[in-house]
């Protein structure tokens, strides 16, 4: 499966392309920003392109061709104000939706936020945050797409441990990006996880079984 991974000089996108690129199923091609960015990955023996996601649709039809599946884990960051929130983990998300529709590629995974669904869940410090989740995920599951959306928890820079719990309603609690890129991938080979949303935190389940299990 050809996967193009927008947002992929990201903390968790870096470890999807990594992954990807080891597995004997899938071929990735990393969407970046910048020229610099694509060289990079091109110089790591991965596929690139550069394409903005605050461009047009054309741009990332453009970047989607020949691809099988498209996975989103692009995000303003935490150092922008809302208005890049909105632009990138809203507005970046539909369009992304929009190109995969008119490209015809059916298979989307959407990197989201724990609880987004539920507002009374929020956490108010970045309430916009949430906001553009939360309307993110609406628009991927009106869509025609085979869509499934990854709600992780509190993100965390230490070593996966290949246990999780994925469920459609969970409890605050953190997961390390390892972990998230891991379960990223396995969705992908994973049917069962198609039109399906869940929440994502550290667990006692290897990843493949809690994802057969949803």
């Amino acid at each position: 499966m050809n996967v193009l991974v927008i947002g992929a000089n990201g903390q968790i996108g870096r470890q999807v392309v990594g992954l990807l690129k080891e597995s004997r199923e899938h071929h990735p091609r990393a969407m970046v920003r910048t020229d610099e960015q694509a060289e990079q990955f091109r110089s790591e023996g991965a596929e690139s392109i550069t394409a903005d996601l605050e461009g047009t649709v054309e741009q990332l039809t453009r970047a989607m061709v020949g691809v099988d599946a498209v996975v989103f884990t692009a995000g303003s960051g935490g150092k922008t104000g809302p208005d890049k929130t909105l632009l990138i983990d809203l507005d970046g998300a539909v369009k992304a939706m929009e190109a995969a529709e008119e490209v015809g590629v059916r298979r989307f995974v959407l990197v989201s936020a724990l609880q987004a669904h539920h507002r009374e869940n929020w956490n108010e410090a970045i309430r916009p945050y949430y906001v553009a989740k939360h309307y993110a995920d609406r628009a991927l599951e009106a869509s025609s797409l085979d869509y499934t959306i990854i709600r992780p928890g509190g993100l965390l820079n230490e070593p996966g441990t290949g246990l999780v719990s994925a469920a459609k309603n969970l409890e605050r609690g953190t997961i390390p990006r390892e972990d998230v890129a891991r379960t990223i991938v396995a969705a992908l080979d994973e049917a069962g996880t198609i039109h399906r949303s869940f929440d994502l935190v550290s667990g006692e389940t290897p990843i493949e079984e809690a994802l057969c299990e949803l």
